[in-house]
């Protein structure tokens, strides 16, 4: 198993889904719980490196990503870790929100 790492993007994504559905569903527990759900999809792809996801070359060399209900775990292998790049929501276009997170 490889060490998870939060980069500060990702870590603002899932503040940023945990305040949106905190907002649409008026219930904080609903968003503590999704939150929690997506927590745990990126331990399990720290569990089974090179397993779990696809690579996304046209995107940057080294990322992959992971599809999770409804969002996009993008994320990277540096020596024994993997760190979370972003979290985005699947219907938003991954490229160009991707090149403009990066610049």
């Amino acid at each position: 198993m490889r060490r998870l790492r939060y980069n500060d993007a990702a870590r603002d994504d899932l503040l940023a889904i945990a305040r949106y559905i905190r907002l649409s569903s008026g219930n904080s527990e609903i968003a503590r719980s999704f939150v929690s759900s997506l927590r745990i999809q990126c331990e399990k792809i720290a569990a089974l490196p090179g397993t779990i996801g696809r690579t996304r070359s046209e995107l940057r060399s080294d990322l992959r990503s992971f599809a999770f209900k409804g969002y996009v775990i993008l994320f990277r292998y540096v020596e024994d870790t993997v760190e979370v790049v972003n979290i985005l929501e699947r219907h938003r276009d991954i490229a160009a929100e991707f090149k403009t997170e990066q610049s």
